[in-house]
C-alpha cells in the first residue's frame, strides 16, 4: 500500500483544509524534498481570496525549504546527500521555447503550466509535508541558516532580477516606491550595490524598518511631494533608478514622474488593474532613459540568491512577521492577506 501525506489545499474563497494524497516516490533523476517550511506569497494569497480564479482544490507553495528524504537511482549520494537541506525553484519552463534558449527563461511562453505535474491535487505542491522536483530545481543550502530564512530564496530571487534590470551605479539615486516585503528586498539589494536609497512608503512602521534596513532617506508620498522631494535630491536631473513595487496604476504614473535622463525604471510588480500610462515619446527619446519590467526569477538570479542568503549576506528575518505550524495554515492565509503583514511562513514540524 502506498505511504500517505498531507497537503495544504485551498477549497473555496478564504477555507483551507488539510487533505490526504499519495506520498511521491524518487525515481530516476529526482528528489524527494522533505519540507519544513513554505511562505505565502502574494500568488498564493489571490487563490485564497479568489482574485486569481485558480482551479479549486488547489494546493500551493513555491517559497520552500526542506531537507533531501529520498533521490532517485540515477542520481550520486554524494551531491545529493539525504539530510541536506536545500530550496527548491519551483518554477516549470519548457526549455524549448525562444525565451528559455536564449537564457531568460523567467519568459517562457508555458510558464508555470501545471496541467503535466503529476500532482494528485492541482498545484505546485510546496505546502505539503513532501515534494518530488527534478534534480535540476535543486539548490545546496548551508546548515547554519534557518528553514523559515531559506524560504526567502525565491522571492529574494526575483528581486535580484529586478535589481539587474535596474543596472544599479556605485552612487546612483534609487528611489524604491513601495515598502512591502519585496519592497525592503529592493532596499537591502540597492545598499549591497552602493546606491543612495531612497523610499517612498505611506506606513510610518515600514518607513522605520526601511531606515532599519539601509535606506537613506524615507518619504511619506500622502503628506509630500515625492516627485519635488526626488528632483531637489538630486539637482533637478531626477533619480538614476525607479524600481515601482506597488500595484497601483496611480504610482505606476507617478514612478515615471522620477525618472532623470539616462535613468531606468523598473516596473517589478504586476498592475490590478491594469490600466495604461502616459508617456510623452518626445520626452523619452530626449533622456535616452529606459523603462522596463522584471518577472520571476531566472536560473542565474536564483543560483545568486542562494548565495546571499546561505552565507549570510543577506538576513531577512524581520521581513517574517510570523511563523505557523502545518495544522494552522487556515490562520496563516488570514493572517497573510492583511495588509500590514509581510511574510507569513507555514512549517512542518
Amino acid at each position: 500500500m502506498s505511504e500517505k501525506m498531507n497537503v495544504v489545499a485551498i477549497i473555496d474563497e478564504k477555507k483551507v483544509e488539510i487533505a490526504s494524497v499519495t506520498k511521491p516516490v524518487a525515481k530516476g533523476k529526482k528528489v524527494l524534498i522533505n519540507i519544513k517550511a513554505c511562505g505565502l506569497c502574494t500568488w498564493e494569497q489571490r487563490a485564497f481570496t479568489r482574485e486569481n480564479n485558480m482551479p479549486l482544490p488547489f494546493v500551493g507553495g513555491h517559497e520552500i525549504s526542506g531537507v533531501i528524504e529520498e533521490i532517485g537511482d540515477k542520481l550520486d549520494s554524494i551531491q545529493f546527500p539525504i539530510g541536506q537541506k536545500v530550496v527548491a525553484r519551483l518554477i516549470n519552463v519548457c526549455g524549448k521555447c525562444y525565451y528559455c534558449r536564449n537564457g531568460v527563461e523567467n519568459l517562457c511562453v508555458e510558464m508555470n503550466n501545471l496541467e503535466d505535474n503529476e500532482m494528485e491535487i492541482f498545484g505546485t505542491g510546496g505546502l505539503g509535508q513532501y515534494l518530488l522536483v527534478d534534480a535540476s530545481q535543486i539548490y545546496i543550502m548551508s546548515h547554519d541558516i534557518s528553514f523559515e530564512h531559506a524560504t526567502f530564496a525565491e522571492p529574494l530571487a526575483c528581486v535580484v532580477n529586478s535589481i539587474d534590470q535596474g543596472k544599479i551605479k556605485f552612487g546612483d539615486d534609487v528611489v524604491i516606491i513601495g515598502g512591502g516585503v519585496m519592497g525592503m528586498m529592493h532596499v537591502i539589494l540597492s545598499k549591497l550595490r552602493g546606491a543612495y536609497v531612497i523610499i517612498s512608503e505611506p506606513d510610518e512602521a515600514r518607513r522605520k524598518l526601511a531606515l532599519e534596513l539601509g535606506a537613506d532617506i524615507a518619504i511619506n508620498p500622502l503628506k509630500e511631494d515625492t516627485v519635488q522631494i526626488i528632483k531637489d535630491l538630486t539637482q533637478g536631473r531626477g533619480a538614476d533608478v525607479v524600481f515601482n513595487t506597488t500595484p497601483i496604476g496611480a504610482v505606476a504614473q507617478q514612478a515615471l514622474e522620477m525618472v532623470g535622463y539616462l535613468g531606468r525604471l523598473v516596473y517589478y510588480s504586476s498592475m490590478h488593474p491594469d490600466n495604461p500610462v502616459e508617456i510623452s515619446p518626445n520626452w523619452l527619446h530626449k533622456s535616452q532613459a529606459i523603462i522596463t519590467g522584471a518577472v520571476s526569477p531566472s536560473v542565474n538570479s536564483f543560483h545568486q540568491s542562494v548565495q546571499l542568503i546561505s552565507k549570510g549576506i543577506v538576513n531577512p528575518e524581520k521581513l517574517i512577521s510570523k511563523v505557523y505550524n502545518f495544522n494552522d495554515a487556515q490562520k496563516a492565509f488570514e493572517d497573510a492577506v492583511k495588509p500590514e503583514t509581510f511574510r507569513i511562513i507555514v512549517i512542518n514540524d
